[in-house]
């Protein structure tokens, strides 16, 4: 979990432009004082920038993972704005916590965990007010950093197999959102894709992002790689630290529907 933790904000930290511009776009659809829900909330990166962006909202955080929430408290609390984030442990896919009427629900990289993606939807609309907003931002691709043909090649292996485990389990990579936003009763007013490609000199932030990803990604691929794969990745990320020719190349979008007055 501490991992985890990490790695979320180092996703904020390091591809902070891409976040500011979806932060902000956001914001300026949202009406004074509003109800925010963030559904999936993780550590806040969303509820802290929307907090920053929006001084007058009012925050609820929700995520089924307390470790989480009590790391998003601290960091609101460092950030003068734990008065204004109320953080709710519930899991979503079965019943949902009592919820004020919301202006905003915000869902980044969230949607493609829920058992049920359309049934979440559907209890999105309901918590928003007519003419809220509801933002879904979600993965088109995974981060990849290594930029030599060997170590791009090993990466794309990895992920392959990532990807494979992924749909094994049931994770909606690749759900059509916009449509099912449309079939729920939601008035899709926006998508956007954001291809996010960092080229070398990066701050220290980025190498331990990718350092850090890579570490994650290797307690997956026991039995899925060669073991001659496994041993290369080991060396790689052991070496990530001291190399100075990472990029951090990654794809996500954006979709932007409103529940109608």
């Amino acid at each position: 979990m501490a991992h985890l933790t990490e790695m979320l904000d180092l996703d904020a930290e390091v591809l902070h432009e891409y976040h500011r511009e979806v932060i902000s776009w956001v914001g300026s659809l949202t009406p004074g004082r509003p109800h925010v829900v963030d559904i999936g909330a993780g550590t806040g990166t969303g509820s802290l920038a929307l907090a920053g962006q929006l001084p007058d909202a009012r925050i609820t955080a929700v995520d089924v993972d307390e470790t989480l929430l009590e790391h998003l408290r601290s960091r609101a609390a460092e950030r003068g704005v734990a008065d204004r984030i109320r953080t709710v442990r519930a899991d979503l896919d079965h019943a949902w916590p009592e919820l004020d009427p919301a202006d905003l629900v915000w869902a980044s990289a969230s949607m493609h965990h829920m058992a049920d993606p359309g049934q979440i939807v559907a209890r999105v609309r309901e918590t928003l007010r007519p003419g809220g907003l509801f933002a879904i931002t979600e993965l088109d691709s995974f981060p990849r950093f290594l930029p030599d043909p060997a170590g791009a090649a090993l990466e794309e292996r990895c992920h392959a197999a990532l990807a494979a485990h992924r749909a094994e389990a049931g994770l909606h990579m690749h759900e059509d959102w916009g449509t099912l936003l449309a079939k729920t009763g939601f008035t899709v007013e926006a998508e956007r894709h954001f291809d996010i490609d960092l080229r070398p000199p990066l701050p220290p932030a980025a190498a331990r992002y990718a350092q850090i990803s890579l570490q994650r990604a290797r307690h997956g691929l026991a039995g899925a790689l060669s073991p001659e794969d496994l041993a290369a990745l080991d060396e790689i990320t052991a070496a990530i630290p001291e190399r100075t020719d990472l990029t951090v190349r990654a794809a996500r979008s954006v979709w932007l529907a409103r529940r109608p007055v």
